[in-house]
C-alpha cells in the first residue's frame, strides 16, 4: 500500500513541525511567562520601585515552594492598592505549546498506525520505526507528568524535552529512513510484539529522565555559582530559570524507577526469544550486552540512591552515564557493530 507509506512519511514532517512549534512555545514562557525568570524580575522591580514615584522600598519576596516557581506577587502598596495580575498573555502560550504536544502526539500515532498497514505487521521493526515509537513514548511520558497537580510550575521546561525528541525524529526521517518492507525472517515473531514494544517504552521513558537530569545539573552547577559568589556561565546560567534542583532530582528518580522494570522485562524477553531462534539464552551479542550494560547502570544508581543514600550530583551522572550506553546500544551497535541483531534496516 504505497499511498499509506508516503501518507506516513508525510505525518511524520507535520509531526515534526508540530512538535517545532510546541518547543519554541515552551521556550517562550520559559523566558517571558509570568513565571520565567524574566518576568519574576521585572514584578520584583515594580515591587521595589514602590507607588507614586516614592523612594525605593525593599520588599520581601515570597519564597516559592520546594520544587516549584512563586507565582506572581500581590503589590504591597499604592494609592490605588492595585495588585499584580496573576496571569498575562505570555502564560497562555504554555497552554497552547501543550495543546501542540498533544497534537502532535495524535499525529505522531498517526505515522506508526499508517506504517503499520502499509507493511502488514507492527511498525517497529527496524531502527527508523524504533526511533519513531521512542519518541511517541517519550512525548506521551511528558504529558503524563503534565497531569500533576503543580504541573504550570514545570510546564516550561517541555521545551528540553521537545528539543531531543526533535532532533531524533528529524535523524529518524534522514539518516535512518527506510522504506517499508517485510520483516526479515529471523524477526518475524510474536515475541516482536512484546520484547521490542517493552525496549521501546523503557527507551521513551529513559529519554525524560535524562531530560530532567541534565536540568538539575545545570540547576545545581547555577546553586553552586551563586553560593560561591560567582556569576554563573553557560549553561548553568539557564538554571536560574528552572524549579529547585531538589525537586528535578526527585522527578528523574521517579522516571527512571518506572522506566527500570520495564527494561529489565524487555531484556528477559528478549532473552527468552534467543532462545526461541538460536536455541541459547544469551550468546554476549553486541546488542545483548549493551543492553545489559545499560541495565547495570541504571540498577546502580537505582541502589545507589535507595541504600547507598546518594543524592544529588553523582547519582544524577549515573543517569546520564545510563542514557549514553543506551545511545551507543541504540546508534553504535546497529550502524558499526555487526551481531545477530543488525536488523537497522538501512538502505
Amino acid at each position: 500500500m504505497p499511498d499509506l507509506a508516503t501518507l506516513s512519511d508525510q505525518l511524520l514532517i507535520t509531526t515534526i513541525l508540530l512538535y517545532t512549534a510546541a518547543m519554541l512555545a515552551y521556550g517562550v514562557e520559559y523566558a517571558f511567562g509570568r513565571r520565567g525568570t524574566v518576568a519574576r524580575a521585572a514584578v520584583r522591580e515594580r515591587v521595589l520601585v514602590g507607588a507614586g514615584g516614592l523612594p525605593p522600598v525593599e520588599v520581601s519576596l515570597p519564597s516559592p515552594p520546594e520544587g516549584s516557581l512563586p507565582e506572581a506577587p500581590v503589590s504591597p502598596g499604592g494609592p490605588a492598592g492595585r495588585t499584580v495580575p496573576d496571569r498575562s498573555p505570555l502564560d497562555y502560550v504554555g497552554g497552547l505549546a501543550v495543546v501542540l504536544t498533544v497534537i502532535g502526539a495524535l499525529v505522531h500515532v498517526g505515522v506508526l498506525v499508517t506504517r503499520g498497514i502499509a507493511a502488514g505487521r507492527v511498525p517497529w521493526g527496524n531502527m527508523y520505526e524504533f526511533a519513531i515509537s521512542v519518541c511517541l513514548i517519550a512525548v506521551v511520558a511528558w504529558l503524563v507528568v503534565l497531569t500533576r497537580p503543580k504541573r504550570v510550575a514545570v510546564r516550561h521546561l517541555g521545551a528540553f524535552v521537545m528539543l531531543p525528541v526533535v532532533l531524533l525524529l528529524g535523524l529518524a526521517g534522514t539518516v535512518l529512513y527506510t522504506r517499508v518492507a517485510p520483516l526479515v525472517p529471523a524477526l518475524n515473531s510474536y515475541w516482536l510484539k512484546i520484547h521490542v514494544s517493552a525496549a521501546a517504552i523503557a527507551t521513551g521513558v529513559f529519554l525524560v529522565g535524562f531530560a530532567t537530569g541534565v536540568l538539575y545539573l545545570i540547576r545545581d552547577a547555577y546553586d553552586r555559582a551563586v553560593a560561591a559568589g560567582r556569576v554563573a556561565r553557560f549553561p548553568a546560567s539557564l538554571g536560574a530559570r528552572l524549579p529547585a534542583a531538589e525537586g528535578l532530582e526527585r522527578t528523574t528518580f521517579r522516571v527512571t524507577a518506572f522506566a527500570f522494570p520495564i527494561w529489565t522485562f524487555a531484556i528477559i524477553a528478549g532473552a527468552i526469544w534467543a532462545e526461541a531462534a538460536w536455541s541459547r539464552y544469551w550468546g554476549w551479542d553486541p546488542k545483548e550486552t549493551w543492553a545489559f550494560i545499560s541495565w547495570v547502570v541504571y540498577a546502580a544508581y537505582l541502589h545507589a540512591r535507595a541504600t547507598a543514600g546518594w543524592r544529588g550530583r553523582r547519582a544524577v551522572w549515573i543517569v546520564v552515564l545510563g542514557w549514553a550506553t543506551m545511545m551507543v546500544n541504540l546508534f553504535g551497535v546497529n550502524l558499526v557493530i555487526t551481531g545477530l541483531h543488525s536488523y537497522a534496516g538501512l538502505q
